[in-house]
């Protein structure tokens, strides 16, 4: 059985994590699918972090309400208190610094990385989305402390006009974003991620994997779902020569 995930966020000058951002599970509390309850998000990412969870995001795409977002973030990162879990935020750096958050995961069209990094406090996590070969290039200059590629496979968790790059694709990627950054840059995976092709996805080349209903569709069993999850994950990683 995993142990749940225990970290300290060691900082740098630059403003970068020294420590690794750990990607191997790393739980998406989307509002579309998981709802938007305070409270329910709030268990469902401390079954997450306690099932071995590794990185917990919340992800609101359309914010009608910037204060009641900012008053959920908060229930739920108080969850995550002594878990050593962080929690970021998408898309949006204001709410994660209102929030107190770890940080924030941004697409390709958000704030750009350099001025988040300007903003958030020294040592704050930034990930980045990358979807083709030319965005992982483009990290060799990037201040960011992990990707995510995406998206894998299909999926109903977002509407994304690009297709699967699949797990062949999602191999090159892996391999660019890699040469682009000297090999040390956490690289994960995103969209139509379950547990039956999740051992294919690492073996593919992530670090981890990125999960919304997988891990939080039913809203329960979340700590079960999670630790089952954590020993595909790391069983891959094992077999893979990386854990």
């Amino acid at each position: 059985m995993p142990p749940p995930h225990r970290s300290t966020l060691v900082k740098s000058e630059g403003g970068h994590a020294t420590a690794p951002v750990d990607l191997r599970l790393y739980g998406l509390l989307d509002v579309g699918v998981c709802g938007g309850d305070a409270e329910h998000l709030a268990r469902m990412a401390a079954e997450a972090a306690a099932g071995g969870c590794t990185l917990l995001q919340y992800r609101e795409k359309t914010i009608a309400n910037a204060r009641e977002t900012v008053a959920r973030l908060r229930r739920i990162h108080a969850a995550l208190q002594g878990t050593g879990v962080p929690l970021l935020m998408n898309d949006r750096v204001d709410l994660a610094l209102a929030a107190g958050l770890e940080g924030v995961h941004l697409g390709q069209e958000d704030l750009h990385p350099a001025d988040a990094r300007r903003l958030l406090p020294r040592g704050a996590i930034i990930g980045l989305t990358v979807k083709n070969a030319a965005q992982a290039d483009e990290l060799y200059r990037l201040p960011v402390d992990y990707a995510c590629i995406g998206g894998v496979f299909s999926t109903t968790s977002k509407n994304n006009p690009d297709p699967p790059v699949g797990l062949d694709g999602l191999n090159r990627i892996v391999f660019r974003a890699r040469l682009a950054r000297g090999g040390n840059l956490p690289v994960g995976a995103i969209a139509g991620i379950d547990r039956s092709n999740a051992a294919a996805t690492i073996g593919a080349g992530a670090d981890g994997i990125a999960l919304i209903s997988a891990l939080f569709g039913t809203g329960r069993d979340v700590e079960a779902r999670a630790r089952d999850l954590r020993g595909v994950i790391d069983g891959a990683l094992a077999a893979r020569g990386s854990a």
